[in-house]
């Protein structure tokens, strides 16, 4: 299970409604959690969605633009004053790296707690967070290098085969839990092993976040087995045609006509220009949309929150309203 809440949803710049880049992403029920970007205002956005730094297990850093990096170093030196002792694996840019080295000499940032920093570059396989969660990077096509990050969630549930317990005529209470637990147990005179006795179910799910990108189509290999994209949509496209190739940005039509090519489940859109700020703007991302695309989508809010369930079904747990199609 992966659940997402959008700390930042503008681009370029915040608006008295959106904050620029930032998303959270809670997994398997755990207290941990992962942040991708972290535009400048990210920290008052955590504090204001009730998320602790001291359960931030990782950060995710698409690309070099201040819109998805202002806010890092406030939140990292937040993290610190705030008596953090455990380490957090930073994955970005090798230059979010140096930027850490020299923010750090000049300003005496002293983090009391290790930075695990790995280059998203050198990140060629799916890096395994912790018994539940991986991370693996993807190439995207910006003004800088930019990319995007799958997020697999695995969780493993265990079942007692009743049929086999009543065989052994083991009585429910302690035994049955002990087993439950994974320990063995001595009964009748033999040895039960837990694993003679449990059904084991795994279950995995895959989303990918996407940085800023011009061509949704480098994804198609990526998206193979997603359930949810969640990619810019900065403008519409008449917009995108006065504006021009040069900012390097995704239509709302581009992304739609990408993920109806490849038969996406789920798509949450996001980064809008501050021109569709205002509801009629909104409406209009989410008219585009819904002319290319017709498979479940939502336009992201700030504070908007979303689960995907470990059978790939999305749903919206807080603020706003899905798009009609």
């Amino acid at each position: 299970m992966l659940q997402f809440t959008f700390l930042g949803t503008s681009s370029g710049v915040p608006t008295l409604t959106r904050n620029v880049s930032g998303l959270a992403i809670n997994y398997c029920k755990s207290k941990d959690w992962i942040l991708v970007d972290a535009g400048e205002g990210t920290q008052h956005r955590i504090q204001q969605a009730k998320l602790s730094l001291q359960h931030l297990k990782a950060i995710c850093i698409t690309h070099v633009h201040g819109d998805h990096c202002y806010g890092l170093m406030g939140l990292l030196a937040s993290a610190g004053m705030n008596a953090r002792k455990d380490p957090i694996t930073l994955i970005a840019p090798k230059e979010i790296q140096q930027w850490l080295e020299v923010t750090c000499q000049f300003t005496e940032l002293f983090l009391p707690y290790p930075i695990h920093f790995i280059d998203v570059n050198t990140l060629t396989s799916p890096l395994q967070l912790d018994a539940h969660i991986s991370i693996d990077a993807h190439h995207l096509h910006h003004r800088v290098t930019s990319y995007a990050y799958g997020f697999k969630a695995t969780q493993t549930q265990r079942k007692l085969n009743i049929e086999v317990l009543n065989q052994l005529k083991i009585p429910k209470g302690k035994l049955w839990g002990d087993l439950q637990q994974g320990q063995n147990i001595e009964w009748n005179g033999q040895s039960i092993l837990s694993q003679d006795v449990l059904i084991q179910n795994t279950q995995s799910v895959y989303a990918i976040v996407g940085g800023d990108n011009d061509q949704p189509e480098l994804l198609s290999n990526a998206c193979q087995d997603v359930a949810l994209l969640i990619h810019e949509t900065t403008y519409t496209q008449s917009i995108l045609d006065k504006v021009g190739a040069g900012p390097m940005h995704s239509s709302a039509k581009m992304v739609a006509e990408f993920a109806e090519s490849i038969q996406l489940s789920n798509l949450i859109a996001t980064h809008l220009s501050a021109r569709y700020h205002d509801a009629q703007g909104v409406q209009s991302i989410g008219d585009e949309i819904a002319q290319y695309y017709h498979g479940n989508f939502y336009i992201a809010d700030d504070f908007d929150q979303y689960e995907l369930n470990m059978h790939g079904e999305l749903t919206q747990l807080r603020s706003g309203k899905p798009w009609e199609k």
